[in-house]
Parts: C-alpha cells; sequence; structure tokens
C-alpha cells in the first residue's frame, strides 16, 4: 500500500506543478520568471515538507497522521478551483513587477499543499522500512517510486492529460485520489486496531 501511496504522490505533485504554469500564465503569462517562481517554490515547499515530515515520523509514527497528510492536500487541490483566479487577481492588481507577482502568488497557491506532499516520502519511510540493515536499500526504493511517479506525472500531464480534461479537472480529479488514499489509510489503521484487540481478546 505504501508504496503505491509514495508512488501516486509523485505523480500528483509533479503534475500540479506542470499545470500551475497553466494557472498562473493567464494572468502573469508563461515567460521565464513564470517558471522560475513555480518551480522555486515548488522545491521550497517540498524541502519543508522533507525537513517536517521527517521530524513528525520521528515523533509520531501513526497510520492516522499519514492519513492526514494525504487529506490536507487533496482537500486543497478539490477546492483550489474555487479560489484560484481570485488570488491571482488580487495579486496582479498589486503592481508589483513581473518578477515578484507571479512569486507571490506560486506562493500564495503551491507552497502550503506542496510542504504536505513533501512530508509523505519521510513518513512513508519512517512507517515501510522495519529492518535497519536495509535502510537503504528501502530508501533507496522509494525516493526511486516517487521519482518514477514525478516522471510518469509530468509526461502524461503535459503530453495528454490536459488536453483531454482541462487544469480544473485535472486537479479536483488529483485531490479526490488523494482523499482517497487519506480514506484507505485510515481503513487500514482502523483494521490493525481492531485485529490487535481480537488477538488481546
Amino acid at each position: 500500500m505504501i508504496p503505491l501511496i509514495v508512488f501516486l504522490s509523485g505523480c500528483i505533485v509533479m503534475s500540479f506543478e506542470i499545470l500551475g504554469s497553466r494557472i498562473l500564465a493567464p494572468h502573469f503569462g508563461n515567460d521565464l520568471f513564470v517558471w522560475g517562481s513555480l518551480i522555486g517554490v515548488f522545491l521550497s515547499g517540498l524541502t519543508v515538507g522533507y525537513w517536517g515530515g521527517g521530524r513528525l515520523a520521528d515523533h509520531i509514527t501513526d497510520l492516522r497522521c499519514f492519513a492526514l497528510l494525504l487529506f490536507v492536500p487533496g482537500l486543497n487541490l478539490c477546492l483550489s478551483p474555487l479560489y484560484f483566479d481570485k488570488v491571482n487577481f488580487w495579486v496582479f492588481d498589486l503592481h508589483y513587477g513581473m518578477r515578484f507577482e507571479p512569486l507571490m502568488a506560486s506562493v500564495l497557491l503551491f507552497f502550503p499543499p506542496a510542504i504536505f506532499m513533501g512530508a509523505v516520502i519521510p513518513y512513508a519511510i519512517k512507517l515501510q522500512v522495519k529492518n535497519i540493515d536495509l535502510l537503504g536499500t528501502g530508501v533507496g526504493n522509494l525516493y526511486a517510486l516517487s521519482s518514477l511517479g514525478s516522471i510518469i506525472g509530468t509526461l502524461l500531464t503535459a503530453f495528454y492529460l490536459i488536453t483531454m480534461f482541462g487544469v480544473r479537472k485535472i486537479i479536483v480529479g488529483e485531490g479526490v485520489l488523494l482523499v482517497l488514499m487519506a480514506v484507505i489509510v485510515f481503513g487500514h489503521y482502523f483494521q490493525l486496531k481492531n485485529s490487535i484487540k481480537n488477538l488481546i481478546d
């Protein structure tokens, strides 16, 4: 279950970054400043997520917490089409210039979900890798799965999904997928809890 979640999360985060360019383009164009803002903000969010997710996993190793790391960005993506344009119009009207406007919009729209998506990998490693002697292999496998998902998510979104479904439908679909994964993780937690309870009884 966890490897599949890591793979799909990798798909979603890079797909969302590609979609971010289409979200910003009607207001700020599609130039170097927009792409620089997107890449910088997503990398910043993922960096904070890697750090925070690792610390969180060391303090609370629980499937419920892992589910929340999936549910929060999922809910965010589901609701985001309702406010994308409003945020972009508000930033555009501030007249901060072609460099800072796309950067500010990227921070407001993409930084929070990127943090949660970044936290998924270190938390998944804590849950998945039990044998310390195979820690390197376990970490490498999960990062490879995440990277493979990112490659597939990037190519599918850029080459096919945008023209087939449009930006907003893809984003909502990805949000729903994250929420479904969170529900599955919650269900697995309660299943394990009941199994342990039955063994004790």
